[in-house]
């Protein structure tokens, strides 16, 4: 249980002193917060009742959103991204997950946006070395291409994390979203070889697609995908750190943070603690 991680978003609605006080009583070691309810709770206190409960921050999510060409929208983007590297660093967490940002509106330029993302990974670059903070690169799942980010795969993303340092710049293995990919192995095997693996997040992929495809992931054994094959290729890889279960499903936002937690650590015991 040393390396597992409650994501904050699987217990979306517990304010931050609840997330903490619910994953430290299931025996849960380190949590992965999200910025919003930081910043409502406040970075310093956030940072505090962390600390305070005995537990450590694996990832913060998330920045990025800076596919726009260009302008003041831009400039505010990768002013955002300054502040959230800052965050990170200020909560002890390695890891900053950044998603990439859809198409801007009124553009069909897939190429053009994947490369505006290289160019704010440019800019970002010092400002994470000298943080001490990994960029971590989520590639989304082909179906959030337009609206959400532009990178699909774990190829993609590791072709944009090359040009920097691995110190600055790595990808997340998220099972939801890279489990149907045909190379996923190789290009875990391939983020080892980079020493590029920031985060490894672990979810289900549950049939039918809700409405809101975004709310379809479900606890690890609730859906289709092998947790076997890419845990024991993550760890192949060289992968060593906490391994984050973050669930976007609008049941399991509405039961109870406690009982959420004991499933989420039964069901990592069961299907990927194993192959550890």
């Amino acid at each position: 249980m040393s390396r597992f991680s409650l994501n904050q978003a699987t217990i979306k609605y517990a304010d931050l002193e609840t997330a903490v006080r619910v994953t430290a009583d299931a025996g849960i070691e380190s949590i992965g917060l999200w910025r919003e309810p930081v910043a409502a709770a406040g970075l310093e206190h956030s940072a505090r009742v962390v600390r305070d409960a005995g537990l450590r921050v694996s990832s913060l999510c998330r920045a990025g959103f800076f596919t726009m060409p260009e302008g003041p929208a831009r400039r505010a983007a990768v002013d955002d991204n300054r502040r959230a590297i800052e965050e990170t660093a200020a909560l002890g967490a390695p890891t900053l997950v950044l998603v990439a940002g859809g198409l801007p509106e009124g553009s069909r330029d897939l190429v053009g946006a994947r490369a505006r993302v290289g160019e704010a990974l440019a800019e970002l670059e010092h400002d994470a070395l000298a943080a001490g903070v990994q960029l971590a690169i989520e590639a989304l799942h082909p179906m959030y291409v337009t609206d959400r980010a532009v990178v699909s795969t774990l190829g993609q993303a590791l072709d944009l994390a090359a040009p920097f340092d691995a110190r600055a710049v790595g990808v997340v293995v998220d099972t939801f979203h890279i489990f149907w990919d045909p190379d996923v192995l190789g290009q875990i095997a391939r983020a080892g070889v980079e020493g590029r693996i920031a985060s490894y997040q672990v979810c289900d992929w549950n049939m039918p697609i809700a409405a809101d495809p975004l709310l379809s992931r479900g606890y690890p054994g609730d859906g289709l995908i092998d947790f076997a094959s890419l845990t024991r290729a993550v760890v192949d890889a060289g992968y060593d750190g906490d391994i984050e279960c973050e669930i976007f499903n609008q049941e399991i936002w509405d039961a109870e943070p406690a009982l959420v937690a004991a499933r989420a650590r039964a069901a990592y015991e069961n299907l990927v603690e194993p192959h550890l």
